[in-house]
């Protein structure tokens, strides 16, 4: 990794982050998904729509396969909880269970969800530059601030200079070990913005294991009532 003064650089590293934050998301984003679980000896697809809105609502629906159709998960603020339409029960997941995985894939239920902020409970310094796949990276560290309510004590960042897309996140644990890893790919204009379509999660010590998330259609900066986000809609939405 490329390291310069940091008189060459314009932006903080939280500005950069902030920025970073903005182009993925926005205001409100809706996306249609696809996910494939790969393990040595087998692979499982699901689809998936997801909605958020600023930093506190989010809500993903699987819509396939067939026995896992019509699960939910739903965050408010600091809160998440699981539907499960097989028993018609919701389940409130406990911050212990958040770095747990999602639907067996190698996400956590914080990763898909948006639980914690990127932003918010990390402080944020600027290491450097770097290339990925093509493009220049700003590289940030991200420290999780005491008593934030995250899985990631550590988050390494590799921010594109063109876009402000992320294109490799490394995840730490409390003891600094490399936990999860990952990247971004295909980079196309949907929505009117750039959008990384593929996203690979790899785990540092699954030999064999990847998840695949691939992006199909996405739309930003629409109306959406903070009540959309709500137990009685993740009971309701269906394909």
């Amino acid at each position: 990794m490329a390291v310069f003064s940091f008189s060459s650089w314009s932006q903080t590293a939280k500005e950069i982050v902030v920025e970073s934050d903005k182009s993925m998301r926005g205001d409100s984003s809706f996306s249609e998904l696809t996910m494939r679980i790969i393990r040595p000896t087998w692979s499982r697809t699901m689809s998936m729509k997801s909605w958020t809105k600023g930093q506190d609502l989010s809500l993903v629906l699987v819509t396939a396969p067939a026995k896992d159709k019509g699960s939910a998960s739903l965050k408010r603020q600091k809160e998440m909880w699981n539907w499960i339409p097989n028993i018609e029960r919701i389940v409130k997941i406990a911050p212990s269970m958040l770095g747990q995985s999602w639907m067996g894939s190698d996400f956590t239920n914080d990763d898909l969800i948006n639980q914690s902020s990127i932003v918010v409970d990390y402080t944020h310094e600027l290491l450097g530059e770097d290339m990925f796949d093509g493009q220049k990276t700003w590289v940030i560290d991200a420290f999780a601030k005491p008593d934030a309510p995250v899985v990631w004590s550590k988050v390494k960042l590799w921010i594109s200079k063109e876009d402000y897309l992320q294109r490799k996140v490394e995840f730490y644990d409390e003891f600094d070990e490399k936990v999860n890893t990952m990247q971004t790919f295909d980079i196309k204009k949907l929505g009117g913005r750039m959008v990384a379509t593929r996203m690979e999660m790899i785990p540092a010590d699954k030999e064999g294991h990847k998840t695949e998330m691939v992006t199909h259609q996405a739309q930003f900066d629409f109306d959406i009532g903070d009540n959309f986000f709500s137990q009685s809609q993740m009971k309701a939405l269906r394909d």
